[in-house]
């Protein structure tokens, strides 16, 4: 029975593995140009260092033999070898170095593209730092992985069968004792290839594990000094970092006493080949240039018996890479289909504005936390609705269903136009080029405020962005600064208070002028007339807006056109009655 699962288990690795080479097969195919000019520059530098061989070889039994005739040009043929290897190894390092940069960022192009696009729900279950180490670290082992492995597997195989065929044509016997070694060498890198692949992975969850705290760390300083956290966050580093030391050195200390034992094969292997090759010389079997030249390519033959041993760890670490990439890559995609059909219907219908109508709509996440059981709510041109009720029951769940972060299981979720509102289109990630987003929290980019304001509406005139700002009460302090809209705004808002950076959320969300705008507490940190002139603002624009608005503050409903409860899984329209008793 254990050999039947331990039979099956090596199945399911070995198709593992096979879909983890086709993975990185799909980039390296784009790249085939690229890895035969390296192949072929490899190529010709072990040829100039074969032939080199053969010129040392020559130029020792001439002087040996003293044919002083022949010791120029041969001289000058061996130093020309010379030249010509080092001229071709960097120009095959410089051509290395510009491929492997080029690819490198072609496939992080590639990756954060697809990270963007992945569904936002299966992309909320890695941490932040663990999908920066993925992108970053795991993507540059695939690129390097894509230029190397095959060009130097063909090089490595070129080499050692090229210096073999040598020493077998000249002396059959050298051969033999250059290889006594390889078995050793491979029962050992057999052992700690196993070890490197376990090393591999938990390398990688740690440095996941440390990137992400780091990252929360200096994204919360303010949190951590406020509580004097200092200590513990520093002492949490440093059992971090002891644990990944102590992980790294396990594997060290093995790595240490393996290789010591095939460097000592190794020199055992080099000293049979000199006693061998001076008792060849002394009995007149071979030359002082043969033995020399057996010497040089038996240190070659064992050189590139370790490097072919070293792919092995290298198709480790870089289908371990795949692994963890293909795991974010493959992620459920966010449907943009839809993006042309959007934009006919708002051109179409849109000119009096889109409504939003939600109609028994059903959802739960996929830890199983039920949020809605047959929710329904309406939204049209020129009206503030708001959404009410206790925090954790549904009020940015509810944003999110709209804005098809999260899709509906079951009931009806879709914009609506026309005069009776009954043109529809479902919702979906490519809806949302019609609408406009200012969720909690500070939201601002590093970059001056036209920036900000430029990322949603990159031909944005200054003119526009001051109007945006006016009627997000903004311009106020922001006319005031030493650069007006070009004054820097330092990362997550710094520099700003947190009422003056939630005031250009909202300016920012303005300015794409978009027919549905949603507020997620937008002006929780605005006191009440700010609060009440900006809502005001956006009621009084003649631009056919549908604004939803999730609020804890009661002062809100008064300048809102319907409210909505949302509580016990249910959303229930209120009436004029239960909202004037809301705000008494």
């Amino acid at each position: 029975m254990k050999r039947i699962i331990a039979g099956l288990r090596n199945k399911e690795n070995i198709v593992r593995m096979w879909a983890r080479i086709r993975w990185i097969y799909q980039y390296g195919r784009l790249y085939w140009k690229e890895m035969i000019l390296y192949t072929l520059l490899g190529l010709s530098g072990t040829a100039v260092s074969l032939l080199s061989s053969l010129v040392s070889k020559s130029l020792v039994d001439i002087i040996t033999g003293h044919q002083t005739g022949q010791v120029v040009a041969t001289f000058c043929m061996m130093i020309g070898m010379n030249l010509g290897s080092t001229f071709l190894s960097q120009i095959s390092g410089y051509v290395s170095t510009r491929i492997s940069l080029r690819v490198d960022a072609d496939i992080k192009a590639d990756i954060f593209g697809k990270i963007l696009l992945a569904d936002w729900e299966s992309l909320s279950n890695f941490h932040t730092g663990d999908l920066l180490t993925r992108w970053n670290a795991d993507a540059s082992s695939i690129a390097s992985g894509i230029l190397n492995f095959i060009p130097n597997l063909i090089i490595y195989l070129f080499h050692f069968i090229s210096a073999f065929a040598m020493v077998v044509y000249y002396d059959a016997t050298f051969a033999a004792i250059a290889l006594l070694g390889m078995p050793v060498t491979l029962f050992f890198s057999r052992n700690l290839t196993r070890r490197m692949q376990r090393t591999n992975m938990r390398s990688s969850v740690m440095n996941a594990k440390m990137s992400g705290f780091n990252q929360e760390t200096f994204s919360n300083i303010q949190t951590i000094k406020a509580f004097d956290m200092i200590h513990v966050y520093t002492t949490r580093l440093k059992e971090l970092q002891r644990e990944y030391i102590n992980m790294r050195m396990s594997y060290q200390r093995t790595s240490i006493v393996i290789f010591i034992l095939i460097t000592l094969v190794g020199m055992c292997i080099s000293y049979a080949s000199y006693g061998w090759g001076i008792f060849r010389v002394w009995s007149g079997a071979i030359s002082y240039g043969t033995m020399t030249m057996f010497l040089s390519l038996s240190g070659s033959l064992t050189a590139n018996l370790n490097n072919l041993t070293a792919m092995v760890p290298m198709a480790i670490s870089l289908t371990t890479a795949a692994a963890r990439l293909m795991e974010i890559a493959e992620l459920p995609k966010e449907d943009y289909s839809q993006s042309d059909a959007v934009h006919t219907f708002y051109e179409t219908y849109g000119k009096d504005g889109v409504g939003i109508a939600v109609k028994d709509v059903h959802y739960a996440y996929s830890n199983g936390n039920q949020v809605f059981d047959g929710v329904s709510l309406e939204a049209f041109p020129h009206e503030v609705v708001a959404l009410v009720g206790p925090s954790g029951e549904g009020k940015t769940t509810m944003l999110r269903l709209l804005l098809s972060l999260i899709v509906t299981k079951e009931g009806e979720a879709a914009i609506c136009a026309g005069a009776d509102r009954s043109v529809r289109m479902d919702l979906s990630a490519s809806v949302r080029q019609l609408m406009s987003y200012v969720p909690q929290g500070n939201t601002m980019f590093s970059g001056t405020i036209a920036e900000n304001m430029r990322n949603v509406k990159e031909d944005a005139t200054d003119e526009e962005i001051i109007e945006a700002l006016k009627a997000a009460c903004a311009w106020k302090f922001v006319q005031k600064l030493p650069d007006g809209i070009h004054s820097e705004i330092k990362e997550r808002g710094g520099g700003f208070s947190e009422g003056q950076a939630q005031r250009l959320s909202i300016a920012r969300a303005i300015l794409r002028r978009s027919p549905i705008l949603l507020l997620d507490e937008a002006t929780s940190a605005l006191d009440t007339a700010t609060q009440q002139q900006v809502l005001q603002n956006i009621m009084q624009d003649q631009y056919p807006r549908t604004c939803i608005v999730t609020t804890h503050r009661l002062s809100v409903l008064k300048a809102c056109t319907r409210v909505y409860q949302i509580s016990d899984q249910k959303c229930r329209l209120l009436s004029k009655e239960e909202i004037e008793q809301m705000t008494e």
